[in-house]
């Protein structure tokens, strides 16, 4: 891991996928879910202070009348001023308005955290590269169904699409 670039909260997001009930509750490695949460929700708190905008992704079942019980951001994680994005598939840019709401907001540089490393969040980032945005990957403030499928996105894919970093070194200037 390395040290995270300079962050400029104007042009900076944080984008936290799937932090719903149902899936922090999941048996998760390297962390549990409720660490992810944790690490997720003093992350958000940071952004917001630096006014820097946080994207909340989650995701529903298509195609069913109703969504399991959990299904919904885990209570108290979403405020006023987040950017709250609804996903069908694994990514979280198919087929919603992701891209222009941040691109409304000025936003070149993602920073990302969630369950699970290797599907939601690596997803959204395959899709956020393509589309020109700078990746940072929070490797604390996420995990997988096994440790070996976070690591192989943290160790081998991550750092192809941008920079890996803890959650002690991501700063954003406030004020």
């Amino acid at each position: 891991m390395t040290a995270a670039p300079v962050l400029d909260p104007r042009r900076t997001a944080l984008v936290l996928v799937d932090l719903m009930d149902r899936i922090v509750a999941l048996p998760l490695e390297p962390r549990k879910g409720t660490d992810v949460l944790a690490a997720s929700q003093e992350l958000a708190a940071a952004f917001r202070a630096a006014g820097a905008l946080v994207v909340l992704i989650r995701v529903e079942r298509p195609s069913v009348a109703e969504q399991p019980p959990g299904s919904a951001l885990v209570a108290g994680l979403a405020r006023d001023g987040d950017l709250e994005v609804v996903k069908r598939t694994i990514g979280g840019f198919q087929g919603t308005d992701l891209d222009r709401g941040l691109r409304e907001h000025g936003i070149r540089t993602l920073v990302f955290g969630g369950i699970a490393t290797n599907l939601g969040v690596e997803s959204t980032a395959r899709a956020a590269a393509d589309l020109g945005y700078d990746l940072v990957f929070v490797e604390d403030a996420m995990a997988a169904l096994t440790a070996a499928e976070h690591e192989a996105s943290v160790r081998l894919d991550f750092p192809r699409l941008g920079t890996v970093v803890t959650a002690a070194r991501v700063h954003l200037p406030t004020g």
